[in-house]
């Protein structure tokens, strides 16, 4: 696991794989939505644990269909 316990916005991007831009994170703060960050001066920092939370949150969880959950009656 990483050592680092906060990351920058450009690294947050990265984690989520350039799924979050540098952008949407900044409109994000500015709209008080998004990932919990710190601003310390100019710096914007996001504890990892929070991203962490934030990432447990946002988790959807999906179902087999009918037909292949386990004990269907196409298996009978």
């Amino acid at each position: 696991m990483d050592e680092r316990k906060y990351l920058t916005a450009e690294e947050v991007s990265d984690r989520y794989r350039g799924g979050v831009s540098v952008g949407t994170l900044r409109n994000w703060r500015a709209m008080k939505v998004g990932p919990t960050f710190m601003k310390i001066g100019k710096a914007v920092l996001y504890p990892v644990e929070h991203l962490e939370a934030w990432d447990q949150k946002n988790t959807v969880a999906c179902r087999a269909p009918n037909r292949l959950a386990v004990g269907s009656r196409d298996e009978e």
